[in-house]
């Protein structure tokens, strides 16, 4: 439940401070306008500053990208996959026009950051926004962006970490993100309430660090950090360093129950056209990774397939992947699923 304050608050925090709008801006994105992304970005903020607003039927990112290109967008929501998508095409070309690229939806790998930023010259915009909390809490722009991070609270929000007993952690500790400002989690006569507001905090269910300098860096939702004979592996490092390996589209990690170690890291993986998902292929990615990151946080399952479950705003989800799994004994098992 929100109040009618609460779509202007975002307006006045997260795309005053951050965006910066003017009249003159073109806004353009992915996220349907019945997910709080696409209705702070495509509805209310162009409605607050007197912008215009580009409206789209579902597109791929390169549709998106040649529809934002002909329409003369200036600012652009979409996810990190989409860029990424742009740039394998060789299309970076139809974002020049752009004065602001949001990227937000899901975790955005300094890698991606960096081949935008090489590609086009434009510094993405990070950010982590809730449902419960209407859009973005935590972002950075122009100098003040240190790719890697997600950001720092927007002028109007405090944010912290909090441990599993609600008490605030220290710079560089693990532990759940909390945050308090003019925007929060009302749910009406639902038990979820007590869950999601701990202490005046609104826990996002997400794990992250913070620095000396408030920056926040992402390491997974909190149901899929995945902890493996005693180790906590970040699902997000573990895609970021898959998705470097040059027959990888894209791919999704989450923790497979496991007898021995508690939770085995499990990735489900899109190749490129024309390469064959085998034995072979599994262990030269496993090797890749071993390479890439720490060496005991690669997929010891890995599993090819040919699309992974997105949400209308193209958000990857991850949860229906776990079900997948958990309601199949012989998929819960990795029996003859490639698992090392």
């Amino acid at each position: 439940m929100h109040f009618h304050r609460d779509i202007l608050a975002n307006a006045d925090t997260f795309a005053r401070h951050i965006l910066q709008p003017t009249a003159d801006d073109v806004f353009a994105g992915s996220p349907p306008l019945a997910f709080t992304f696409g209705l702070g970005g495509l509805v209310v903020f162009p409605l607050r500053f007197g912008a215009s607003s580009l409206l789209t039927e579902r597109a791929t990112p390169v549709e998106l990208a040649e529809s934002a290109a002909a329409a003369g967008a200036t600012i652009l929501f979409t996810a990190p996959t989409a860029y990424r998508a742009i740039l394998k095409e060789k299309r970076g070309e139809l974002l020049s026009g752009l004065r602001i690229a949001v990227s937000a939806g899901e975790h955005l790998p300094k890698e991606t950051w960096e081949a935008v930023r090489e590609a086009t010259g434009l510094r993405l915009i990070n950010g982590i926004g809730a449902t419960e909390m209407l859009h973005v809490f935590i972002s950075a722009a122009g100098d003040d962006i240190r790719p890697g991070t997600t950001g720092r609270a927007v002028p109007g929000y405090r944010a912290t970490i909090l441990d599993d007993e609600g008490l605030e952690l220290g710079p560089g500790q693990l532990g759940r993100l909390a945050v308090i400002g003019p925007t929060g989690c009302r749910y009406l006569d639902d038990p979820r309430q007590a869950n999601y507001v701990v202490n005046g905090w609104n826990v996002t269910g997400d794990t992250f660090t913070k620095d000396e300098d408030g920056y926040f860096t992402y390491q997974a939702r909190s149901d899929n950090m995945i902890v493996s004979s005693g180790y906590n592996i970040g699902a997000p490092e573990v895609e970021t360093a898959i998705d470097l390996h040059p027959d990888v589209v894209e791919n999704a990690v989450i923790g497979r129950p496991d007898e021995a170690r508690g939770s085995v890291v499990c990735a489900f993986i899109v190749l490129r056209e024309g390469v064959t998902g085998d034995d072979a292929k599994r262990k030269e990615i496993q090797d890749f990774v071993k390479r890439t990151i720490a060496p005991y946080k690669y997929p010891r399952d890995i599993r090819f397939v040919d699309e992974l479950p997105r949400n209308p705003s193209g958000k990857l989800q991850h949860f229906k992947l776990r079900d997948r799994i958990n309601n199949d004994p012989e998929q819960l098992a990795g029996a003859g699923l490639g698992q090392a």
